[in-house]
């Protein structure tokens, strides 16, 4: 057994209704004048309004951020720095999906360490103590929450720069399943299928350790039997419930294990086709569990043992069709050429796939050549 070390940073709070103790919480932490990140859908859900009257309830001047769209670049984040110069915040609150955790985490990083967000990318290059930052996820998808990596993509070359310090975790995170009711069904699918990924690639990469693999087991057990619950019942707390703290185990598996070939694969997409990113995922998963299969088939058997999956020979492949018929109900795409990928651009997509972090951790080793391989048994 492979020695590790594995430490957590975040305190969570989790729970129908946690959501309103936000002022209380922020106020015990030393908060007196922050700002909220939050992307202007939350605005119109009334979710800002609330948490901004739940602080000021505890005394805590609030500004309010959401200059920045979906998979937030470094122009966004630059611009959120520059807003929160000039308040002379002690804080900041993320509130949102994967992208207003992201943004938080980016923005605190430049405000206390200057620089440009290149300057952060991999691990551990923040010198100075960064702001305490409490994280609201609203959906059930990234687990960013978990984590102490921001993903900024970098607004010339669009490559998703991993970018991640221990001082850049959340000091508490607030589970709330109410506050995911009201994503569209299109978000429940798109995001409940990335943290399905989340939990089958972190369960099998180079980098996996035996409390990480807990976690994904864990995460991978409640993520599947209740994607398809909350897409037929959207308004099921309970299956709720269970999808965010799945999509959360799965963020804590990744903070200590990291990913694998289907990210590597469907980074490109959004970069090349703005792909969203829960639909890529959908595109590559299922393929490379079956190309993966060739050398972590047994580590496979177990997550279809964990969902009581029917086989008798061959696993992987029911492991494989199992997330396609996950994939069907959130009716996410299938195949990248009914997705509008053009086949000439595979080689070009297999290249920049070669070069994405997370491919390194994959069990099976992954260039180019493989990651062309992929694509081509995705078309």
């Amino acid at each position: 057994m492979k020695p590790f070390d594995f430490q957590k940073h975040t305190r969570i709070i989790f729970g129908e209704g946690r959501f309103k103790e936000l002022g209380e919480i922020a106020l015990k932490l030393g908060f007196r004048r922050t700002l909220i990140v939050a992307d202007i859908g939350l605005f119109e859900c009334g979710y800002v309004e609330q948490a901004t009257k739940s602080l000021q309830q505890s005394g805590i001047t609030v500004f309010n951020f959401h200059e920045f769209e979906a998979n937030p670049d470094t122009r966004m984040i630059e611009r959120g720095r520059m807003y929160a110069a000039s308040l002379d915040i002690d804080s900041l609150v993320g509130l949102g999906g994967g992208s207003s955790m992201d943004c938080t985490k980016g923005i605190n990083f430049l405000l206390t360490n200057g620089g440009a967000m290149r300057d952060y990318w991999g691990y551990g290059k923040a010198t100075k103590p960064m702001l305490p930052m409490i994280g609201i996820p609203t959906t059930a998808g990234t687990g960013s929450e978990a984590q102490c990596y921001a993903l900024i993509s970098d607004a010339e070359t669009h490559v998703k720069m991993a970018c991640g310090d221990p001082k850049a975790a959340f000091k508490v995170a607030i589970l709330d399943p109410r506050l995911t009711v009201s994503q569209p069904a299109k978000v429940t699918a798109t995001a409940g299928f990335d943290a399905i990924s989340h939990a089958v690639e972190s369960y099998v990469t180079t980098k996996r350790n035996p409390l990480s693999e807990m976690f994904s087991r864990e995460a991978w057990r409640l993520l599947e039997a209740n994607f398809e619950r909350v897409l037929g019942d959207p308004t099921n707390i309970e299956a709720r419930g269970a999808m965010q703290l799945g999509a959360y185990f799965a963020g804590v598996a990744i903070e200590n294990s990291m990913l694998g070939a289907t990210h590597a694969c469907a980074n490109p997409l959004t970069a090349h086709y703005n792909t969203p990113h829960g639909d890529a995922i959908a595109l590559m998963l299922p393929h490379v569990v079956r190309w993966n299969g060739a050398v972590v088939a047994a580590r496979y058997e177990e997550l279809a043992q964990v969902a009581k999956l029917k086989f008798q020979e061959n696993p992987v492949e029911a492991l494989a069709l199992r997330l396609e018929s996950l994939i069907k109900a959130g009716n996410l795409p299938r195949g990248l050429a009914s997705a509008g990928i053009n086949i000439d651009d595979l080689e070009i997509l297999a290249k920049d796939a070669a070069t994405q972090w997370t491919g390194t951790f994959n069990p099976r080793p992954f260039g180019e050549i493989e990651a062309l391989e992929v694509y081509q048994c995705a078309y």
